[in-house]
């Protein structure tokens, strides 16, 4: 059964295949935090130790790089798979309200339409909560019909449609 985990850097063969599928997908732009890993974090174990270990101190204000904000990033996977990722932003910039939201989640390739990312969504708000966000601002690109659903599955309220976005509020409270 998947469930969240911290970064790890003996998911690096998963991982790997993963970003593989996602650079390959011609119908999705790569998601940004594949484009962020290190390369050198691609091409050795240690490398990839390194990479998994900032991306768990990215919870911290000490870990957070410029232009960033505190993120708790947790990674879906069913054993040894990994299935995709979610980041919860602990608080909201000007651009991030028009641009990333709260709460931003990828499966990859291999793993899409068999109700991942509705369960990562729903799996993620009571975390949300627990860092203090009450109602969480969820948002796809506006042609993206399956993020829509994911969100409106878990209780998104839309909020408006930009020129790029659908943004939402959802409640961290559901029961």
């Amino acid at each position: 059964m998947p469930e969240f985990i911290d970064p790890i850097g003996t998911l690096r063969t998963s991982f790997l295949a993963a970003v593989a599928e996602f650079r390959a997908d011609p119908d999705y732009p790569v998601p940004w935090y594949i484009d962020d890993v290190d390369p050198q974090a691609l091409a050795t174990p240690e490398a990839f130790e390194a990479y998994t270990a900032r991306v768990v101190d990215e919870r911290n204000s000490w870990g957070v790089r410029p232009g960033f904000v505190p993120m708790t990033t947790l990674w879906w996977v069913d054993r040894e798979q990994f299935l995709g990722r979610l980041a919860i932003r602990h608080r909201l910039t000007p651009a991030l309200e028009k641009f990333g939201g709260h709460i931003g989640y990828d499966v990859r390739p291999s793993a899409r339409r068999q109700g991942h990312a509705t369960a990562m969504l729903a799996a993620a708000l009571p975390i949300a909560r627990s860092l203090g966000i009450s109602q969480a601002l969820v948002m796809c690109d506006k042609t993206n019909i399956a993020s829509q659903r994911v969100i409106e599955a878990n209780g998104g309220r839309l909020l408006d449609i930009t020129e790029q976005k659908r943004r939402y509020w959802v409640s961290t409270t559901r029961s």
